[in-house]
């Protein structure tokens, strides 16, 4: 049993902080698909507010201290001057450093009988609420090219948008005629 502070933080390390060999990828084939795709890369305000109104008013922040939901309660007044910061940064290609930062907190997991395993804790990544946004509105975009352009399998159906139950199993179905 661990008793002191300093090997209890040893333990947590080792446990969430482990170095990983790369992955084998031998066995895929390489290919590459060139597909030219033109879109407008300007981040509208309409996207903005949409996303920052999509966030949960009360997830908890990084070190930045900008709730989400004094971003959502001010939002009209720094509209502009955030969709103007997210153009900067995709004109730029330039991720700002404040967004990059994160906080990682170590959490209990609940309703465990002994918390002196490791594996009764997880991790936490507190994100600022603005790289947040970003994230979400690029995400948006590249789902909407990719389904746009159909460049995923007909078979990719995990986190895809307007993939219903229904349709996995009509893929499904047709996969086991076809067999």
């Amino acid at each position: 049993m661990t008793t002191t502070f300093e090997k209890k933080i040893e333990i947590l390390r080792e446990k969430f902080f482990f170095s990983s060999s790369q992955a084998n990828v031998s066995d895929i084939a390489e290919s590459f698909i060139s597909l030219t795709v033109s879109f407008n890369s300007r981040i509208t305000e309409n996207e903005v507010k949409q996303t920052i109104r999509r966030v949960k008013a009360d997830k908890a922040s990084n070190a930045s201290d900008i709730s989400n939901r004094a971003l959502q309660a001010s939002f009209t007044e720094l509209i502009s001057v955030l969709t103007s910061l997210f153009n900067a940064c995709i004109t730029h290609k330039y991720h700002l450093k404040q967004f990059k930062k994160t906080q990682t907190i170590v959490l209990r997991k609940s309703k465990k009988s002994d918390y002196i395993d490791s594996k009764m804790y997880r991790l936490i990544a507190l994100l600022d609420i603005m790289s947040k946004a970003l994230k979400l509105i690029m995400i948006k975009r590249l789902s909407d090219i990719v389904e746009t352009h159909h460049m995923l399998s007909n078979a990719q159906m995990r986190a895809r948008c307007k993939q219903f139950v229904i349709s996995t199993l009509d893929l499904l179905i047709d996969q086991v005629h076809t067999v």
